[in-house]
């Protein structure tokens, strides 16, 4: 049949797909609009699953908490190129998946990716209809939440990595400290909130290499455990948040600068999401 340039160009404004492309998916679906729609996005699955072996190591990271401050979310939309990262649409993308997280509170990221974005059409259904636009590899690769009396976000500079943080109370000074210890999560990358938060074994591997040190360094075998626990305690406070020495201070620990920003302020959970 034929089909007009109207129709393309029509077709072309509801999906952001190329003219060609357009006119070929309307072609093929007879004319209606909805059919070529899902021609469209069909053929953006089979460019999806076409680029499976790519390497998505760009993309947006986006932090958002709600109007209380007591329940955070932040995603991760990946990509392949950093152009393609940058782009307004792309990143207008991840914070309205993120918005959707923010508003459902999904248990997981399979959850996520079901969620309604666009009338009938899922989250995952979009993000398939951005591959078949752009042609290059696009997904939602991570998801996490936190809820506590307080939550701090923070957005790394060009979406490169978002940060939430749980405090034990809430108010605007917790607010302003939650930030700046989201800033450094980022900054100093820790692996748990504190000693406890550190799984059995990644330990038991700090104290085998604290033990093979000592014996490197020809220390008598009486003191190599000792040794080994003290090396580890040096890890616990390079690697666990509240033991780290605070960035903007390091007079003070993130522990200390909590409880010197309110009496009793702590700590209570992290997520930390960055790109590959």
């Amino acid at each position: 049949m034929e089909i007009s340039a109207q129709d393309v160009k029509k077709l072309r404004d509801m999906t952001g797909s190329g003219m060609m492309d357009c006119k070929k998916a309307l072609a093929e679906a007879g004319g209606d609009f909805e059919k070529a729609i899902e021609v469209l996005r069909k053929r953006g699955e089979k460019v999806a699953a076409k680029r499976d072996d790519r390497e998505a190591n760009e993309g947006a990271v986006i932090a958002k908490i709600n109007a209380d401050k007591t329940y955070g979310v932040v995603i991760r939309l990946s990509s392949e190129t950093d152009f393609v990262s940058k782009n307004e649409d792309f990143v207008s993308f991840a914070h309205q998946v993120a918005g959707i997280a923010l508003a459902h509170r999904p248990a997981n990221l399979e959850a996520l990716l079901a969620l309604p974005m666009e009338g009938s059409l899922t989250i995952q259904d979009k993000v398939t209809e951005m591959v078949g636009k752009i042609n290059e590899k696009i997904n939602v690769t991570a998801y996490e939440q936190v809820e506590a009396p307080l939550v701090a976000e923070y957005i790394h500079m060009g979406n490169r990595a978002g940060v939430l943080v749980g405090l034990s109370a809430n108010s605007s000074a917790a607010y302003e400290a939650g930030r700046d210890v989201a800033m450094q999560v980022a900054a100093m990358k820790p692996i748990a909130l504190d000693e406890a938060g550190v799984d059995a074994k990644t330990i038991a591997t700090e104290i085998e290499i604290g033990k093979d040190l000592a014996r490197q360094e020809g220390k008598p075998e009486e003191m190599v455990e000792k040794i080994a626990m003290g090396k580890l305690n040096k890890f616990y406070k390079e690697m666990t948040l509240v033991n780290q020495q605070f960035v903007k201070d390091n007079k003070v620990t993130v522990a200390e600068y909590l409880n010197n920003t309110e009496k009793g302020l702590k700590a209570t959970g992290f997520k930390h999401v960055a790109l590959v």
